[in-house]
């Protein structure tokens, strides 16, 4: 029997778990010191929070206290932390870990190295690592549309693991699927996890349909701002396939599971949805953000990360001025605090 330690009992990294025990892995679930009333709770009841569906048998839940306790004989390590937790993630595991361990996180975003130089939180992952680890470790990562209540529940789920190095990958596709747990794999690492940090923003951009169909007084139901909403998912998968040429990332991720089958599931509800849904009811980005305190908003980090690097890239050439209309928008909305005015005319146009 394999020995699993997920690090972060959020609600994706506990769904994790759920999938993993399923395969027939006994799985170490640690808290980070954020949730340590969870894990309590999961100690006493068995019952995660937020969940709200008893854990599998084969979870046992750790604090982060006990993290030396819960690496010790692992075999995998997952990571289940938010994007500003990747560094603390590596730093805190990295004395724990041998150089074999696979590592894969659920993890989402992008880092901006240096001026215009966009990073992908896997390598962020792997420099944060001890120096005698950093060359023999390939952290993976994994895409593709899953909320976590759904996993947790067994709904079927398709994803894609990505990583550097196509064995690891075979190797965490092969113990960690499970019969309603389809993993498919990919080692273009830029291409994956470029699509699943931008679908975030992208369907935050999404959401303002229900918002400005709601400031117009009108009830939810089949006649709304589907148009609207659909003509922004359209203009969010071109720009997408801009971004990832830049990156040179694979754009046929964009049509597939870590790009518009990701997206979709994003829209559907979530916390970068209610943001765009604030934004698009006429709020300003100060004024959602204050209607959702202490949720983490990793669409929005997303997009100040891009606002800092675009001029860069622009300048150098990998994007033209004209080619992200929607990104140049929701960088108007969430740094520069202006309110939703979609620039429709700017869509659809040649780069």
């Amino acid at each position: 029997m394999t020995i699993v330690t997920v690090l972060g009992a959020g609600m994706m990294g506990t769904a994790l778990c759920y999938p993993v025990s399923d395969a027939g892995h006994q799985v170490r679930l640690v808290g980070t010191h954020l949730d340590g009333p969870w894990v309590e709770s999961m100690k006493r009841d068995r019952v995660h929070p937020k969940l709200g569906i008893p854990l599998p048998e084969r979870v046992t839940p750790y604090s982060i206290e006990e993290v030396a306790s819960a690496i010790d004989g692992a075999q995998i390590v997952a990571v289940g932390v938010s994007s500003a937790g990747v560094r603390w993630a590596a730093e805190t595991l990295g004395p724990l870990l041998r150089p074999d361990t696979p590592v894969i996180a659920v993890t989402k975003g992008l880092e901006e190295s240096q001026p215009g130089v966009l990073r992908v939180l896997p390598d962020v992952f792997r420099d944060a690592l001890p120096a005698h680890l950093q060359g023999s470790m390939a952290p993976a990562a994994i895409g593709g549309p899953c909320i976590a209540g759904e996993l947790a529940r067994r709904v079927p789920t398709a994803v894609v693991f990505t990583g550097r190095s196509e064995p690891v990958l075979r190797r965490l596709a092969r113990e960690l699927s499970a019969p309603y747990y389809h993993v498919r794999v990919s080692t273009d690492v830029i291409g994956v996890e470029v699509c699943a940090a931008l679908k975030n923003a992208y369907a935050m951009a999404v959401g303002f349909g229900a918002g400005v169909h709601a400031r117009a007084g009108l009830e939810t139901g089949p006649v709304a701002h589907h148009n609207y909403e659909s003509a922004i998912f359209a203009q969010a998968c071109i720009e997408m396939t801009r971004l990832l040429q830049a990156m040179g990332g694979d754009p046929s991720h964009v049509p597939h599971l870590a790009g518009a089958g990701d997206m979709l599931v994003t829209c559907s509800g979530g916390r970068s949805s209610r943001l765009g849904k604030w934004l698009g009811s006429g709020l300003s980005f100060a004024e959602a953000r204050a209607k959702m305190p202490g949720d983490t908003l990793e669409s929005a980090d997303l997009v100040r990360v891009l606002g800092r690097a675009l001029p860069a890239m622009i300048q150098r050439g990998a994007l033209t001025a004209n080619s992200l209309p929607l990104m140049q928008h929701l960088i108007d909305v969430i740094v520069g605090g202006q309110r939703v005015d979609i620039p429709f005319e700017q869509f659809f146009r040649e780069d």
